[in-house]
């Protein structure tokens, strides 16, 4: 029973009922990136208000747009007509693979001194030093 109301209200966990009705009746399936997120687009041109094919993603999972990769984001915002399961971007030598945003996780990048980390920075000479009453 929860699953099925949390696909009526959980907009933020995947697709809700409305969703999945407006991809059978008129999306179809463009492709899905390494994370497992599917990107549609409609059938027919003509039902949005520019004219143009409506494109919209489904999170695997929680929503969070900065699990979109850069070559679907740019499908997304129409900056690539063809989707990159049509034609994929070259990849360059010194490129990284994707990684979403890891703030507020327990992967987030915590540097040495930060006050979420465990580890003591060295201390320098010119730490500050608290003015105290007594001396």
């Amino acid at each position: 029973m929860l699953g099925f109301l949390g696909k009526i209200f959980a907009w933020w966990n995947g697709a809700t009922l409305g969703t999945l009705w407006t991809i059978r009746r008129s999306g179809e399936l463009v492709g899905e990136d390494d994370f497992g997120n599917r990107y549609f687009q409609e059938r027919k041109v003509g039902s949005s208000a520019d004219g143009k094919l409506r494109r919209w993603v489904v999170y695997n999972g929680y929503a969070d747009a900065s699990r979109i990769p850069a070559d679907w984001h740019g499908w997304l915002h129409r900056t690539f007509d063809e989707s990159p399961a049509d034609a994929p971007l070259p990849r360059r030598p010194w490129e990284l693979d994707h990684k979403p945003n890891m703030t507020g996780t327990v992967h987030a990048y915590r540097p040495t001194g930060s006050l979420a980390s465990s580890r003591q920075r060295q201390r320098s000479t010119a730490d500050y030093e608290a003015w105290s009453p007594e001396g």
